[in-house]
Formats: C-alpha cells, structure tokens, sequence
C-alpha cells in the first residue's frame, strides 16, 4: 500500500494539520510491516444494562460487547488489507484492517473494522463480515484545545444484507463521534469513541491511551 486510506480520501491541508506523531497511525503501512500499540482503556461498554442484549448480538460479529468495565488492558493491530464491496465483490478497495483486544475481567474480546477510501470518502466496515458500515468525515483543528487531533463524524449509516446494501434514515441512525489525539506530555495517543442514537442518547463508548509503532511483521500477534 502506497498511501493509506486516510490519505486517499482525505484533502491533503487537513493531513497537513495533524500532530506528526499522528501521521504515523494514519499514514501508510509498508509492506512487510504492521502496527501495533498496547495501552488502557479507562472504560468500554455502557452501564445501561437495557443495552445488553442488542449488544450481545453485535458481539457475535466482533463489532461491541455487553460490558461496562473501567482500567481494561488492550492492544491494537493494524493491517493493510483490501475488501470487496458490492454485489459478487466486483469492487475491491485499500483497506486498513483493525483487531483491537480488549482484556476485560471475563476474558478477553476481540473487535474487527476495516477503513476503507470510498467514492463518497472514508468508509468503516465494521465487524468480522462488515454487514454495518459508516461513512465518516475528518476534521482536524489547526488551533484550540483539539489543535492536531483527529475527529471521524459519521454522516451516513449502512446495513448490508442479501447482498444489498441499505441506507439507515438519518431519524433513526446511530452516530459515531472518534477522536484520535496525541499526548506530548504523557508520550501516549489517546482515543475516544462515542456511539449515540437519537432519542436514546450514549450506546456505547470507549475511551484511552496506547503507545503505538510501525514494526516488522513476524506473523505473531
């Protein structure tokens, strides 16, 4: 992979705009290589227990889980890949592929996503099939307290079945707020997901530090 999808589908002066420690996990991946962080959430999940059984059933595909827990270990590998979109996968697109692992108390949990660059822009495929995807808008701040971070705002929600793919009504969609910034002090990228539905308010979320690097791929992991 020559350049990344974020580079693909991002205009160049919002790149240009993000801390350089950052141009590290958004830009591309060589070859033979792959990109690995290890950190702490401070939470994952929800404490609306109402939630549970809707996320248990996205937990079968490894898109989120039914937990609320706090100090939670992870890591995070990163992986350039291409995924086939469209009816008999005639359209296959630069991806990169995400297994973040999340150590809870009950044992560990794996979730899957794929970024992809889209004709409309960055698309995430999200789950071991990629049944749900949405596509997001990136922001980058060249002043204020986010100055340098990066901000993905979903703008449109997908769900794929039968081999079509529909659009959610905007009424009904969940919307999908991550930011991805860089602590100089702490010398840590921190991450912050936020999962919300209309009506409804917070499904979901997740928020934390990892150190992070571009390494060798020896197949482990």
């Amino acid at each position: 992979m020559t350049r990344s999808p974020y580079e693909l589908s991002t205009p160049p002066d919002v790149l240009a705009r993000l801390h350089p420690r950052l141009s590290t996990y958004f830009g591309a991946i060589p070859p033979g290589h792959v990109g690995r962080g290890e950190g702490l959430f401070d939470v994952v999940g929800t404490p609306r227990r109402w939630l549970w059984p809707v996320l248990a059933w996205f937990a079968r595909d490894a898109v989120m889980f039914p937990v609320w827990e706090r100090d939670v270990p992870f890591t995070v590998e990163n992986r350039p890949a291409r995924v086939g979109r469209g009816q008999a996968v005639q359209e296959v697109r630069v991806a990169v592929r995400a297994h973040r692992t999340f150590r809870f108390r009950s044992g560990s949990r794996t979730m899957v996503d794929a970024i992809t660059a889209g004709p409309d822009g960055l698309v995430d495929h999200l789950g071991r099939r990629g049944r749900v995807s949405a596509l997001l808008r990136a922001e980058v701040d060249a002043q204020g307290p986010d100055a340098g971070a990066l901000r993905l705002v979903s703008t449109r929600v997908s769900f794929r079945a039968l081999g079509r793919e529909t659009r959610l009504p905007s009424r009904i969609a969940p919307h999908v707020t991550l930011v991805e910034r860089f602590d100089d002090d702490a010398d840590q990228q921190r991450v912050s997901l936020v999962l919300s539905a209309p009506l409804v308010g917070t499904l979901y979320r997740y928020e934390g530090a990892f150190r992070y690097e571009i390494a060798p791929d020896t197949g482990r992991g």
